[in-house]
């Protein structure tokens, strides 16, 4: 198990990326490292808007903004109470991530990046989610790289799990070392 101690105290990481990624494998897997709450941001998303991908419709901003401000407030909840928390989160464009850290010096994102053969292909295997394979070339042309000067780090998808999260957690350690 990782040490939590070499990470600031109410650290928020942000697992980011397009759907098929593996954000939920990743912040689980950190999650169980760190003893850490994990969050899905898939589960805060308004019924309609679980409607709408399930139909095979891509989320326009208009869409995504009350989705978007309910991670904020629940960024922010954790803040107060000074609990650390793992959450996912797609965080397609530099204004959602924007919006995210606004307030929230907690936040760190980690974007898994993942080659868009490989993505096609875990979307085709993948049972049990309103997200149909069709919507991911969408997701691609809205995806926008995290900045040079945004708080996080983008982290290969392509390989095992477990090296993902190494790569993680020590770009985390290395970008936000605990205050001593």
């Amino acid at each position: 198990m990782t040490s939590p101690d070499s990470i600031p105290a109410t650290t928020t990481i942000v697992v980011m990326g397009v759907s098929g990624s593996g954000k939920t494998s990743a912040a689980r897997e950190i999650t169980r490292q760190l003893g850490w709450e994990y969050i899905e941001g898939d589960d805060l998303h308004p019924e309609a808007n679980v409607a709408k991908m399930a139909a095979g419709h891509p989320l326009d901003d208009e869409d995504r903004w009350p989705w978007l401000r309910r991670i904020s407030e629940v960024i922010g909840e954790h803040e107060a109470a000074g609990t650390s928390i793992v959450l996912t989160c797609s965080a397609l464009k530099r204004v959602y991530r924007d919006l995210l850290r606004e307030g929230h010096p907690s936040v760190w994102f980690a974007h898994v990046d993942v080659d868009r053969e490989v993505l096609a292909e875990r979307l085709r295997n993948r049972k049990g989610h309103y997200m149909p394979p069709s919507l991911l070339d969408s997701q691609l042309a809205t995806l926008e790289r995290l900045g040079e000067d945004e708080p996080g780090d983008v982290i290969d998808g392509d390989g095992p799990l477990e090296q993902t999260v190494a790569e993680l957690l020590g770009d985390l350690r290395r970008e936000r070392p605990a205050a001593r």
